[in-house]
């Protein structure tokens, strides 16, 4: 195996993958990336057994064909520190692979290509053609509410759910609270289908997207999901396993509807938030015409209270709320207004963005 390209184009795509390898690995291959050299073109895949992530490069000058893996965390510092050396050469000499540029070299160990194990391709459910900013929009807008080593392992993650109405919906909820948030298909799908990504599958895939400027091809399987674009491909087991109903979570009849400035809220709920209990977190809202109060206190006796005007005309309502809760949604959310749906002091609030955003986002309420 022989190959030869700047540390520009060896860079960017090696720092992508090397995000799927596993950290803490029970088998020493799991360490390393496989490089394979075939076609003209340079193989980059790193993976977890979980998570697989794969960058195609392009070579314009000499090469061999052939494959090898070496440990990947050393091959990204290493080309990390060429800084704009527009020649790296790679070869593979009895069983090293030597980096060498124009004033240093190194060499590295390595392990068979054929020890290096690969995700399973399995027949494909859903294949279907996205934006990516699309894609990338509904996943951001959801993803702070997976939850986070729970039990009930098919909440740490997100679900994605293909509706015949030619809809993607991806849902994330912790139990406390959830986010939804939904974007068109150009294509149909025949059947409902849903797949739950698991924690890790959605950060990778996020990251993925962020390096990637053209439509996604997403493919859904029983057991994978992948997305691939021209040059390159991400792959994720799915949780095997029932996501909860998000449709029955949604609040229905909520008849006190609140309309706020965002940041004015949101600077609102950071100052209560000063005072807060450090182990609960919760702010109490007073709603009033016009106006709502937002309380804060903490073991040590301390208080804040906060008074914001809003656009309300209703009853006045005493609830609870986890503060960070509140702005996480308040962070995610893109519109100068956010409007707020109240039923009553049990009842779950919804909130939603004014100018007609397709995310929707539920808190349960706290007792205080």
């Amino acid at each position: 195996m022989k190959l030869a390209l700047s540390q520009q184009a060896l860079f960017g795509p090696l720092q992508l993958i090397s995000g799927a390898v596993e950290k803490r690995q029970t088998l020493p291959v799991l360490a390393n990336v496989l490089l394979q050299v075939e076609d003209g073109n340079l193989s980059i895949t790193g993976t977890d057994l979980e998570v697989e992530m794969m960058a195609h490069i392009p070579l314009s000058g000499e090469y061999e064909p052939g494959e090898v893996t070496v440990p990947a965390k050393k091959l990204v510092d290493i080309v990390k520190s060429l800084n704009s050396v527009d020649n790296i050469r790679l070869e593979l000499v009895e069983n090293k692979v030597k980096l060498i540029t124009p004033k240093s070299r190194f060499t590295l160990s390595t392990l068979p290509a054929t020890e290096f194990p690969n995700l399973e391709e399995s027949l494909g459910l859903i294949d279907i053609k996205l934006d990516v900013n699309e894609l990338r929009g509904v996943i951001g807008s959801t993803q702070f509410a997976m939850a986070q080593q729970d039990v009930r392992y098919y909440l740490n993650g997100m679900l994605f759910d293909f509706s015949p109405e030619q809809k993607l919906i991806a849902v994330a909820t912790d139990g406390h609270r959830l986010a939804l948030s939904s974007t068109p298909l150009e294509s149909s799908v025949q059947d409902r289908q849903q797949a739950i990504v698991p924690r890790k599958g959605v950060l990778e895939l996020s990251r993925f997207l962020a390096s990637v400027d053209e439509d996604i091809q997403l493919s859904i399987s029983a057991n994978h999901i992948r997305a691939s674009s021209n040059h390159f491909s991400f792959t994720s087991k799915l949780v095997d396993g029932k996501y909860p109903d998000y449709e029955k979570v949604l609040p229905r009849g909520g008849d006190k509807l609140v309309v706020a400035n965002k940041n004015a809220l949101k600077e609102s709920l950071q100052k209560a938030s000063i005072l807060c209990n450090e182990k609960f977190r919760g702010v109490r809202f007073n709603l009033q015409p016009g106006l709502v109060q937002i309380h804060s206190n903490n073991p040590e006796q301390e208080e804040a209270e906060i008074e914001l005007e809003i656009d309300y005309s209703g009853p006045e309502l005493e609830i609870g709320f986890n503060v960070n809760y509140m702005l996480d949604v308040l962070n995610t959310t893109q519109s100068e207004q956010v409007k707020l749906t109240f039923s009553d002091a049990n009842s779950s609030l919804l909130v939603e963005e004014v100018e007609g955003s397709s995310s929707v986002y539920v808190i349960m309420p706290m007792r205080l």
